[in-house]
């Protein structure tokens, strides 16, 4: 698994739905509003993603953020973070005592994105998720593999998560424990993979687009979508500060609800 930063991509969102899409006006709409509720507060951008993306994709939303910055109703500052990466803060443009506030969220920004934090969360989801599947009874028979059943991916240097077996039916898992989107390129080579492979691909993610879901279920799929991004429990007071200083879907559950996995197993049955 790859640990996201939380910092946003340019060229990313540039290469995602590249015309304009008329929900950006709303998307707009929503960031005006979201700012003007409190004309004091400093925002960084992957943040008013997450808030507002049961209303909108990623890149809209980032859109938006940038053309409300062109066109000066934000205000907005690049800063390099200690652990690496950039992050891109905006704040409403009659805000001139911003400083304070954005060093807080910076330093918050980087208590999380530290390589031992990130990493921690990373390999955690990895463990929640193997330990979800044991516990329904799914057998594992491969781990960061490209091989099942005879048959090896070569075309490209991708692995899978894991791969599981129960009654005869075996799935792809690929594991992303993070608060933006996965690679829509990753997506397709890992669906990819697991037709060469003769899985059924199965993406477990804490957030995906409608759309890209629609797309692993046509190909014989399933999306599990947590909607937290789950901290281990010994940083659940860095989750709980998370969750209360910037609003983010964050969580330190011991396990994996078990409402959570009951949605796959339920499907797993209907096969």
């Amino acid at each position: 698994m790859v640990q996201e930063g939380d910092w946003f991509d340019q060229d990313y969102y540039d290469d995602v739905e590249a015309p304009r899409d008329e929900r950006e006006d709303e998307a707009r709409q929503c960031i005006v509003e979201l700012v003007g509720r409190n004309k004091t507060g400093v925002w960084f951008s992957r943040q008013i993603e997450v808030l507002l993306e049961d209303k909108f994709f990623h890149w809209i939303t980032n859109r938006a953020v940038r053309e409300l910055v062109d066109e000066h109703f934000l205000k907005g500052e690049v800063r390099s973070l200690k652990t690496g990466g950039e992050i891109h803060l905006v704040w409403h443009r009659g805000n001139r005592y911003y400083r304070r506030e954005a060093a807080a969220v910076v330093r918050l920004v980087e208590a999380y994105a530290d390589p031992n934090v990130a990493g921690a969360i990373g390999l955690h989801g990895e463990a929640m998720v193997l330990e979800g599947f044991a516990r329904s009874e799914f057998v594992m028979k491969g781990r960061d593999t490209n091989s099942y059943g005879g048959r090896t991916w070569r075309k490209t240097a991708h692995t899978l998560d894991f791969i599981f077996e129960k009654e005869r039916k075996a799935y792809g898992v690929e594991v992303k424990n993070m608060l933006g989107y996965m690679e829509y390129d990753e997506l397709e080579v890992k669906v990819r993979m697991c037709r060469y492979l003769r899985v059924r691909p199965v993406f477990v993610a804490r957030m995906l687009p409608k759309s890209w879901i629609k797309d692993i279920v046509d190909a014989g799929g399933f999306a599990l979508i947590l909607k937290y991004q789950l901290y281990p429990w010994t940083h659940r007071e860095l989750a709980k500060t998370v969750k209360n200083g910037l609003g983010l879907p964050v969580d330190a559950p011991r396990a994996l609800e078990e409402g959570t996995m009951m949605r796959f197993v339920r499907w797993h049955e209907r096969l």
